[in-house]
This record gives structure tokens, sequence and C-alpha cells, in this order.
């Protein structure tokens, strides 16, 4: 062979072979790889995260004897072994892992019993890159299955099929039953919310002082409340009105804390809702920043299927406005409560479409506790002592608001008519950890009349101290 020839046979090797290499090298960029995975446990169902490096096709499918999960990724690698989970109370008994291909994985979830799982991906956010989910129903659980027993290419999560309208608590003999209010601390499990600058959650803030707000709520007699999440676990937006509604509640209260750019903006706020959109830009960024949370669809309303268009569109439209109007009451009269244990944002209700406040039939606000990326406020938010002043404050505002509109068949409705609302001068023992504002909230009276009833010449009070309280002030909470 002559050398062109050679030389020509030479290259034409080189040019499969840079050919070859080319192609590995573009299908390896073009794998996905799976980093880590995350598990939190609800309730009713565990929710598995699966950190990805990219976008991924996924399908999924059950297999019983034993039970198991099979979720199968294309363009996808194990980038090592996963981290170990704490399984304890979760229906999963193991996770094991199977390369089928340099591109192809299967994940398996071996299972200790039948659950009705959900999955879909999610796309990179402030906090996280491309995730897998899947969550997986116990048995009994309140949803709408949308994956079969066979193997079939992923779908996004269905609709949620409207929910019923749930009668208030029942109503015991005598016509006395509790007023409901549901408690939702917002964000939770894979969704931290904002963070403060010295790595304090938002989703740990919440669910602190919506525990807080139900203690003092159910010291109220004639009142009880009930969280939406009571624990560290993801609920979407539209699944929390769903559980007030389950609960009877009369009021959803959503508690939340702010987050803006610069650290030096401070305050707390109340929303209603606003069926124009927001009222201000910053009203109008915080809707959208919380309504991305809630990737899941679902729909809770009113039941009128059995209306014609036109009539429901009235009948809703008459529910909603109602609605809005005690909302705004009720956030006027707390926003006013808590202006008395802290600074304020803006000294009105705003307005904004926040997906928590959409319930046609439930009176529903969303309380800003302030701002965690305020430094300052960070640390207040992060004090026990703080917690329990906001949580008074709220109460106090919600309570002053049902004292004066009471549902029918409530034990303070029975009040109001019997003229047994406010009562005579008594008296308050001043508690530790307590002050001169938190005891003028509790009471809904403000801080001069305290003091002038009491001869105060400050606001310094000291534990042990009596203190009168004036007879124009609201029933004292049991």
């Amino acid at each position: 062979m002559g050398w062109g020839l050679r030389l020509r046979a030479l290259l034409a090797g080189l040019f499969v072979l840079l050919a070859f290499s080319a192609g590995e090298v573009l299908a390896a960029a073009q794998i996905t790889q799976v980093k880590s995975v995350r598990l939190w446990r609800a309730p009713d169902n565990t929710r598995l995260v699966f950190d990805l490096s990219g976008p991924v096709q996924h399908s999924l499918f059950t297999l019983s004897a034993p039970n198991r999960i099979v979720i199968d990724l294309t363009g996808a690698h194990l980038n090592g072994a996963l981290n170990p989970l704490k399984l304890k109370n979760t229906p999963i008994t193991s996770v094991r892992t199977a390369q089928r291909s340099p591109s192809d994985l299967r994940l398996v979830l071996d299972l200790s019993a039948q659950v009705t799982p959900k999955s879909f991906v999610l796309p990179p956010n402030q906090q996280y890159g491309n995730r897998l989910v899947v969550d997986l129903y116990d048995q009994g659980a309140d949803i709408t299955p949308d994956v079969p027993a066979t193997p079939t290419p992923d779908q996004p999560a269905a609709p949620v099929t409207p929910t019923q309208p749930v009668a208030k608590a029942p109503v015991p003999s005598g016509g006395k039953r509790d007023i409901v209010v549901a408690i939702d601390a917002g964000h939770g499990g894979e969704d931290p919310g904002a963070s403060g600058p010295s790595g304090l959650h938002e989703k740990n803030i919440t669910l602190s002082i919506a525990r807080e707000l139900q203690r003092q709520i159910n010291q109220m007699k004639g009142f009880r409340a009930e969280l939406t999440r009571t624990g560290d676990y993801f609920i979407p937006l539209r699944g929390r009105t769903a559980i007030a509604r389950k609960k009877g509640a009369d009021l959803f209260v959503s508690i939340h804390a702010d987050a803006a750019p610069s650290s030096s903006a401070f305050g707390a706020s109340v929303f209603a809702l606003s069926d124009r959109g927001a009222t201000s830009e910053t009203a109008r960024w915080l809707a959208d920043s919380e309504n991305r949370s809630d990737l899941i669809g679902g729909d809770g309303s009113v039941s009128l299927d059995d209306k014609d268009h036109m009539l429901a569109g009235v009948l809703l439209d008459l529910s909603m406005t109602a609605t809005m109007s005690s909302s705004l009451d009720v956030g006027h009269k707390v926003l006013t409560s808590v202006g008395r244990v802290t600074s304020l944002h803006k000294n009105r209700v705003e307005q904004a479409g926040f997906m928590v406040l959409k319930s046609p039939d439930i009176p529903s606000i969303l309380v800003e506790t302030g701002f965690i990326s305020n430094p300052g406020e960070s640390q207040k938010l992060n004090s026990s002592a703080h917690q329990q002043a906001l949580a008074r404050s709220i109460a106090a505002g919600v309570r002053q608001y049902f004292v004066q509109t009471p549902p029918p068949g409530t034990y303070i409705a029975s009040l109001r008519d019997a003229g047994a609302v406010s009562t005579g001068p008594r008296q308050h023992v001043v508690r530790s950890g307590e002050s001169l504002s938190m005891i003028a909230a509790r009471y809904d009276v403000s801080m001069a009349t305290l003091r002038s009833t009491n001869g105060l010449k400050t606001d310094s009070v000291r534990v042990g101290q009596v203190l009168n309280i004036p007879a124009t002030a609201l029933a004292a909470q049991q």
C-alpha cells in the first residue's frame, strides 16, 4: 500500500475515532445525575425528593406481593450511593437502585403497606435545582389517584376534584358550638420559604408561631384552633384551604415571615384577598413569590354543580364579596392588635392574590409577622417571648372580630344574645414574660387606658403585680 493510501486510511480511522469520542462526550453531557434524596413524613403521606443535576424523563408503576414502587429514569445516572434516610414511621422499608444501562436508572421503593403514589418533576428555584418528587399517600388518605398500577409515561398531577362544602363543627345540645379557627403555618418540608441572614428558615418560624397561636386560642372559651400542618412537611396551597374546610373553619389565618431584597425592610403586615390583584408593588411581588410554592393543581370550591352557569356565577360572587368583606374586617382588627406589640410595615390591611386566601366561603387573612431578611427582626422572630406576644395579639384581634360578629349557634353568639360578652372590672396578675403591651393586646385595650386605670407612670410591670382591667374590655380569655 502506498504512503498516500496509508495516510488516507489513518486519517479516516482517526476521524471515526474522534466522531465516536465526540458522541460519547455529547451523550455523557446529556446524562442527568441523581445527586441525593430527601424525605418528609406528613400525617397521611410521605414525600421523597430526588435532587437532580438537570431535567429527566421518568415513568412510575406499582407492584404487589411484595409491595413496591418502581421508578424508571431515562437519561439518568446515579452519582454514587444515595444518602441514608430515616424511614421510621414511613411505609418505605428500603430504597434500591439499579443502572439498567449507562443512561437508564431504576429506583425501587420497598414498602410495608400499600400506598397511592403521585410523581412529578420540578424546575430549579431559588433554593434547589431540578427535582423529582414522589408522594406516597397512605391508604384512606383523601386524594384523587393519578398513577395507574401499570407502567405508563408520567403525567403532571391531575386537578383535585372540587371538594364539597363541609358543615361547621357539630352543634352540641344548647346550640353552643365552638368557633373554629384554622391556623396555617406557611411553607414546610422541602419548601423552606424565606431565609434569614443567620440561616433561619421561615417554615420553622411560622410553625412555632402557629403552635403558640393555637395554644392561645384554645385557652379562650368558645374557640377551637386547628393547624393545617403539625410538622415539617409540605402541603400544596389549595390543600391548606381544603384542610380548613374539612375542619369546619370559621376563619383561616395563614402565618408567614416576610423577606425583601433590602435588609432594612421591617414591620408586620396583614393581607386579605383582592380580586383585582395586588394593591402595591410589594404585595404583587409577595403574592407571586408565595404562589410559586403551589406546583400541584387543584380547585377547592363551594359546590355549584347543581346550579346553571349564570346562577352559579352570581352565588359565587355574592359569597366571595361577603367573605372578602369579613376578611378585611378581621384583618383590620388583627393588624391593630399586632401593631401594639411590634412595628407595622403598613398601617392598613393590604390586598393581594395569595392562593391561600381564595376561599369563597371562609374569611381568610395572611399575617406577615415581620421581615426575616432583616437581622434585627429575624432575631426577634426566633425569640419565644416575641412569638408569644405575636400570637397573643393575633388571638386578641380574632376574638374581637368574633365577639362583634359571632357565627350563629356558637357559644360566643349565645353570650352576645344574653348581653354577657363584656365583663365588669376584673384583675390580671402579671406572669413571667408578660409586658404591658401584651396584656393590653390580650384584653383589647390601649396601653394608655391600662396606665390610667392602674396609675402607672411607665410601661414597666413586674411579675405578680395585679392590674385592674377596665369594664369596657372584652371578656377575659378563659
